[in-house]
């Protein structure tokens, strides 16, 4: 199959690069595919740029399968044609935001040129902002939807295109697909119609917006969660290191951290500013210790309680937090989001605002400890599929229905939701609400750490694990492939001294009893991801990313103590080990 694969691919790839070669494309670009040789085109065409969770991203450069301004092009003209088609004039217009990566304006700019030629209105920021604001405006602007260029927390080289439905949420797997099919009607993306933005904006087409947006989003942060009174007397004595990592996270975080009385707040002055180049990271990701490098050392020169930093679109966000030793420590994405909901549970069942509906909405590899504490209030607890935009889903399902009330969201890879005005993961929410906690707790004589391990006491140590295997390229594809069938095709009854007893099967939307053979259905869409649960409670999870060439391998345990949990992690990541290659450094969360 790869050979039969590997040669369709080549013949794609010539043709569409000789294609391009002679297209009416920009110099630059014509330039670099003059450059190009034969391994660059076949990894360059060999297929379109699909849309995964995230929507486009990719490396930036020439080519079908790359981020540039004809793919951009392209995209846009398809969401216009599908607004049209759906809503009937594009009026209400589409919201368009940037991070601070290399040609993230560039794109904005193509996209908001592409819309106003076909009579969609632009609101177009007039720079960098974070995504969770781009959610948050479609909704304030009641616009058709909203597009941010942005690669989250990619390397350098890469960009993307996000798009968003007028509920502020991620677009669904259906708009995903009217937009691919709308896409292939396109044959030729140099011929895509682009309204120069002057005239755009001469004929009301193109609208630039910001500071009246901005401060509409940060009322709505600022009124999340009130200080008690003895968490205010403390929050001006908290002492907190903030990194953007060169992103769009610096003004948000900033002024919502100052305005609610963190005046000890240091932001690290080698990555205040935005930079698409990342100059002083390897990867500009808050999941990685290493992109924690420079805060952490003006930390410990200034003996902060607290270190944030949020990715370059601002919607995850890492934390490092001072235990009563005097040790600052990293909180895992999973660790971080059960102390936010212990505490805005808490925090809302004191001011009596905790909901008689009220439901907690994760991802299936997310751990498991959220349950036990969300149902310990009396609140559902909703899986849902790896991605954020299936949380924003639920909430407009709940909002539709009035079944639930939604409280809170989160995700395993450091990305939080309380406030329901954004429809993604907010790293500014998430670090104001952390820097209360740290504040309330501190007022107790307390740390985040301690009170991770009340909760731990109660309900029993539990620990994840991610693993990540990088397979690039066209081949890389088919081995993807591959070792996912290779997975499904494995039927222990036991991992060592873990007895399995579910399988779950995403693909074919079907759980297996391991003891009794017995199928039954699963509720949540066709997913290529494989899940296993032991009868302790442990799991395992397989799926290939959905933004980047990998396959990702998630691990969650429960033990008595942390011996047994990290015996159990071992055992699992051991047997993992037999299946896949040697995973990357530094992937471990």
């Amino acid at each position: 199959m790869e050979g039969r694969a590997l040669v369709e691919w080549e013949k794609r790839a010539e043709r569409e690069y000789a294609r391009w070669l002679a297209a009416p494309v920009d110099e630059d670009t014509a330039r670099e595919l003059r450059q190009l040789t034969s391994e660059e085109i076949l990894d360059r065409f060999y297929r379109d740029l699909p849309f995964g969770t995230g929507g486009l991203r990719g490396i930036m450069g020439a080519g079908t399968a790359r981020m540039n301004r004809y793919v951009v092009r392209r995209a846009t003209q398809a969401l216009a044609r599908y607004l049209l088609g759906t809503y009937g004039d594009g009026a209400r217009g589409v919201v368009i935001a940037y991070d601070s990566r290399r040609n993230s304006r560039l794109f904005a700019e193509e996209a908001a040129g592409v819309l106003a030629a076909l009579g969609v209105r632009a609101y177009l920021f007039d720079d960098v902002r974070p995504t969770p604001e781009l959610s948050f405006a479609v909704r304030h602007l009641r616009a058709l939807a909203g597009i941010v260029i942005t690669a989250s927390h990619n390397p350098p080289e890469y960009n993307g295109y996000k798009v968003y439905g007028e509920d502020g949420g991620q677009i669904t797997l259906r708009f995903a697909e009217a937009l691919t099919r709308e896409m292939e009607h396109i044959t030729d993306p140099f011929g895509v119609p682009v309204l120069p933005l002057a005239e755009a904006q001469a004929r009301g087409l193109v609208e630039y917006i910001g500071e009246a947006v901005d401060e509409a989003y940060y009322a709505r942060v600022l009124d999340l969660l009130p200080l008690t009174p003895e968490g205010q007397r403390s929050a001006a004595s908290v002492r907190i290191v903030y990194t953007p990592l060169h992103g769009t996270g610096g003004k948000p975080v900033e002024t919502v951290l100052r305005r609610k009385g963190f005046s000890e707040l240091f932001l690290v002055p080698q990555q205040r500013e935005p930079d698409g180049n990342f100059p002083t990271v390897r990867v500009p990701n808050p999941e990685e210790e290493e992109a924690f490098r420079l805060a952490l050392d003006w930390a410990n020169r200034l003996e902060a309680d607290l270190v944030l930093a949020t990715d370059p679109d601002a919607d995850r966000l890492g934390v490092f937090v001072r235990g009563s030793d005097g040790i600052l420590r990293r909180l895992t994405g999973n660790q971080l989001g059960v102390l936010l909901l212990a505490y805005i549970l808490r925090r809302r069942k004191e001011e009596g605002t905790l909901p008689p509906n009220g439901a907690v909405v994760k991802t299936i590899v997310t751990t498991e400890l959220g349950r036990k504490i969300a149902e310990a209030h009396g609140l559902s607890v909703f899986d849902v599929l790896t991605g954020f935009k299936f949380i924003g889903e639920k909430i407009l399902e709940f909002e539709t229905t009035g079944s639930h009330t939604f409280v809170f969201g989160f995700e395993e890879s450091y990305g939080y939701l309380a406030g329901s005005f954004v429809r993604d993961k907010d790293a500014v929410q998430a670090a104001l609400l952390v820097s209360q906690l740290v504040a309330e707790l501190r007022a107790q004589g307390r740390t985040a750490w301690d009170l991770l391990r009340e909760i731990e006491g109660q309900y029993g140590v539990h620990r994840e694990r991610l693993l990540s295997y990088t397979y690039p390229g066209a081949s890389g594809e088919v081995v993807r492939e591959e070792k996912m069938a290779a997975f499904r095709r494995l039927t222990p009854e036991a991992v060592g001294f873990l007895p399995l007893v579910r399988r779950e099967d995403y693909l074919e939307r079907a759980a297996t009893d391991v003891r009794t053979g017995e199928k039954t259905p699963l509720a949540l869409p066709r997913s290529d991801v494989v899940r296993w649960i032991f009868a302790d409670g442990s799991w395992l999870a397989v799926r290939p990313s959905g933004t980047e060439p990998k396959l990702k391998v998630y691990l969650g345990v429960v033990g008595a103590d942390e011996g047994e949990a990290e015996r159990k992690l071992a055992l699992l990541e051991d047997f993992i080990a037999e299946h896949f290659s040697r995973p990357e450094e530094g992937t471990g969360a």
